[in-house]
This record gives structure tokens, sequence and C-alpha cells, in this order.
């Protein structure tokens, strides 16, 4: 299960963007004042609030991969950095800053 907390306008840390068949989601990097396009999700969950099951998900550009994942990591909450294509627009968690 991933938690969903969409940013104002509903658009999970994404800005939309029109093509052809209506509105798509531009997803973003998750760092603070970071408008880079996501390259990679990293899947997290804090073990004292989360089941082991549950995974929220930051997105990160290359720049910020290592930054967030050292942050996650220090708290013992990086589950797993996957691709951001791997995840649909949906899944992303919200702004890490």
């Amino acid at each position: 299960m991933v938690n969903i907390s969409p940013s104002p306008g509903g658009f999970p840390r994404g800005r939309p963007a029109l093509n052809y068949f209506g509105v798509i989601e531009i997803l973003r990097c998750s760092a603070r004042g970071c408008a880079e396009p996501a390259a990679w999700a990293l899947r997290w969950n804090n073990p004292k609030l989360h089941t082991p099951d549950r995974r929220k998900i930051w997105l990160a550009c290359e720049n910020h991969r290592d930054s967030l994942s050292a942050f996650l990591s220090a708290r013992g909450f990086l589950r797993d950095v996957v691709p951001a294509s791997s995840v649909a627009p949906d899944d992303v968690t919200g702004s890490a800053g």
C-alpha cells in the first residue's frame, strides 16, 4: 500500500502539462526548491509508524538522489531505489522538504 499526499491542485509533486490526449503529469524531484524531472523513486517507510509492507515514495533527480537517499538511510527508512518510470504518478507521496 502506498500513501498518496497530493499537493494543491491534486498533482503529487508533478506539474500538469497538456498533450493531445489531455493532461499528463510531469514528475519532479521532491527535494525542496528543485524543479528538475525525476529520474529515481526512493521507496521508504517509517517502521515506527507504517506496516512493513507499506511504501511511501519520494522522487529524485540525478543531482538529489544521493542526498535524499542519505537522509532516509540515516533514519533507517530507505527500502529501495527504482527508476521513476517504474512508479505510477498516483503513487508518489509528495515533497521531501
